[in-house]
């Protein structure tokens, strides 16, 4: 089980009662909307490893992946998230809750899947497993973060 993405969803656990917080100068999201984002990606990525062909995966090349993965974050406001894993209007803490369970069963089918299990990324092409799981500690990192400055204020 990867130790990380478990801790990163304890980390998010304990943030849903703070779903309606906001800063404008940090985000013009609140908390919730990072939340349910974070975990929509973790599903949708994970859904899509756990799905993948591994004969069909082509390892290639992105200096933009190498770069982001070796740093170990993405800088903020400098990519949209996409329409599937956008969050609702309406943040409800029941969906909150749900998505975190699915997030909890999915990390733990990544951890057996064959190594060439993949993920393609709109930027960094296709991602093997253990690229899928660096990716998805960085990006729900981001939003941690993201987090934690909103509830600093």
């Amino acid at each position: 089980m990867s130790i990380i993405l478990t801790k990163m969803l304890f980390k998010i656990e304990q943030h849903i009662p703070f779903e309606s917080k906001t800063n404008a100068e940090i985000s013009k999201s609140t908390v919730g909307w990072q939340l349910d984002h974070a975990l929509k990606v973790i599903n949708s990525v994970s859904a899509q490893a756990i799905n993948s062909d591994p004969g069909s995966y082509k390892s290639s090349f992105s200096f933009m992946r190498i770069a982001l993965f070796k740093l170990g974050f993405f800088p903020r406001g400098k990519a949209r998230a996409p329409k599937a894993v956008r969050p609702p209007e309406i943040i409800v803490e029941a969906e909150i809750l749900k998505q975190l369970q699915t997030a909890r069963t999915y990390i733990n089918k990544l951890e057996i899947l064959p190594e060439n299990a993949y993920f393609n990324h709109p930027m960094f092409g296709m991602l093997n497993k253990k690229q899928t799981l660096r990716f998805l500690e960085i990006h729900t990192n981001h939003h941690l973060k993201i987090i934690r400055d909103i509830l600093k204020s």
